[in-house]
């Protein structure tokens, strides 16, 4: 069930890459041709603002689905940097959702929500040891934990 989350997630994140990646294009060719400008910034400016932003962003997703792929490969966590930058764009997809219920819908909130989930659960399910709030089917139970036996005494 692990694996089966992570490579969901994955897959959410590359299409979302993708998308991402084609909205930043749509916006920088529409700055362009309509010669639209704000606040006497540069039409090539804003464009150049649209494309860069969109290449950014969708390299960030993309460097994303490539971690989580390599978790679910591995099936064992990454390492502290993997989960920040895992736990950075779980906090982007939540920023995104509130932004995208007045721009974009409903439709658009709950696709990235679904994300959100997915991120979280693969955070979660590929936590640490120390960390692991989700018991996983197969590993060792707390030996410290109430309810069990105290390990022997060392004589």
């Amino acid at each position: 069930m692990r694996r089966g989350i992570a490579v969901t997630t994955a897959a959410a994140l590359v299409l979302e890459a993708l998308a991402i990646a084609l909205v930043g294009s749509v916006l920088g060719l529409a700055v362009r041709r309509q010669n639209m400008s704000l606040a006497g910034l540069r039409t090539d400016a804003m464009a150049a603002g649209a494309w860069t932003g969109g290449g950014v962003l969708a390299l960030f997703l993309a460097g994303c689905a490539v971690l989580v792929v390599r978790i679910a490969v591995r099936d064992r966590t990454a390492g502290r940097v993997g989960r920040v930058a895992l736990t950075v764009c779980a906090v982007e997809h939540a920023v995104a959702g509130a932004a995208a219920v007045g721009l974009a819908g409903w439709a658009a909130f709950g696709a990235l929500m679904v994300v959100l989930a997915l991120l979280v659960a693969t955070l979660l399910f590929y936590a640490p040891e120390g960390d692991r709030l989700v018991p996983v089917p197969g590993s060792d139970p707390d030996p410290g934990a109430p309810g069990e036996a105290a390990p022997p005494a060392a004589a």
